[in-house]
């Protein structure tokens, strides 16, 4: 009997890079973590050191990187990547002849879905739509259990729907982007414009912007709400309302049968999913006349995209013995 190989998932994010020995049950076996530096080159060394500090305790086949950015069709070049430091950059190529493995890259968003759909939330879908929410939102789509990428390997990207003409200013260059609206971001700046509104309405979160609005978190913001702050919970009522809204959107282009909600905003989905669910309901063309999507919230959690780029790393050496 073959025992499938371990293989080496690192979700490489704006701030932290994050490796991890994964089973080919899906099992996290050993993490290593460490700051994300900000060049190119010490970005390359410091994969480097993880993806080595980690085959010096297992034996390792190949690695998969979760990369926050457009990853070309082959998956080979990062094109871009708004927090990371490359451009057009053969990263694939580079890392895997420095390692002396093979090296896929994945964006972040489609590894996470993988991961839920091999050993998560989106176990036995069909057509599944992950919505990954945290500073932004990324997305990925599963189409008859295959990852659909777009024709140059950057689809979808639904986080920057226009839901609002002339709304909100995005990074993106454009304006009423749905993460505007609907993010950890988004949730911390409701909230600061409802206080603005009415600063005593808030004795908690008033006295917190007035020190400094830029400290504001949507964890905070979703903390105060769990607290019964009435600012922080009219601020999470409007985030679910945009997002049963936006995932109305979803369901009108893609028509799936489950959609994940992952990110760091899932934590604390308690406070808004059942009242996006409710918005989403109303708001789907054909409301009462069609199936809804089933919702569900993550299973993995943070390590989907180190579990999902493992695993895929694993399928593409696989394909390569096969075709040998």
């Amino acid at each position: 009997m073959t025992v499938a190989p371990l293989t080496v998932g690192v979700d490489v994010g704006g701030t932290n890079i994050r490796a991890s020995v994964v089973d080919a049950d899906g099992e996290v076996l050993d993490t290593v973590q460490a700051p994300t530096p900000r060049s190119a080159r010490a970005l390359e060394d410091a994969l480097a050191r993880a993806v080595g500090e980690l085959r010096g305790r297992h034996p390792v086949a190949a690695v998969g990187l979760a990369v926050a950015g457009f990853v070309n069709e082959h998956r080979h070049t990062v094109r871009f990547a708004p927090h990371l430091p490359w451009r057009d950059a053969p990263v694939a190529t580079q890392l895997g002849e420095r390692l002396g493995l093979p090296v896929i890259l994945e964006h972040d968003a489609n590894a996470a879905a993988w991961a839920e759909y091999r050993f998560g939330a989106a176990a036995g879908g069909h057509n599944v739509v992950l919505v990954a929410i945290g500073t932004g939102i990324g997305a990925a789509l599963l189409v008859g259990g295959e990852l659909y990428r777009g024709t140059h390997g950057v689809a979808p990207e639904l986080g920057h729907l226009q839901v609002v003409p002339q709304g909100r200013a995005c990074a993106c260059g454009k304006h009423g982007c749905w993460e505007r609206y609907c993010s950890g971001t988004a949730l911390a700046e409701t909230a600061i414009e409802l206080l603005a509104t009415d600063p005593s309405a808030s004795t908690v979160l008033a006295a917190e912007v007035a020190a400094d609005s830029r400290a504001l978190t949507g964890r905070r913001v979703a903390g105060a709400a769990q607290d019964g702050d009435p600012v922080a919970e009219a601020a999470v009522a409007d985030f679910a309302r945009w997002l049963g809204l936006g995932l109305a959107f979803v369901s009108d282009i893609f028509d799936p049968d489950l959609i994940v909600i992952a990110g760091g905003v899932s934590s604390s989905a308690a406070l808004f999913l059942d009242d996006a669910r409710v918005a989403y309901a109303r708001a789907v063309t054909g409301a009462g006349h069609r199936p809804l999507a089933r919702i569900r919230t993550t299973q993995l959690g943070e390590a989907a995209g180190e579990i999902g780029a493992a695993e895929l790393a694993r399928a593409a050496i696989s394909d390569t013995g096969r075709r040998r």
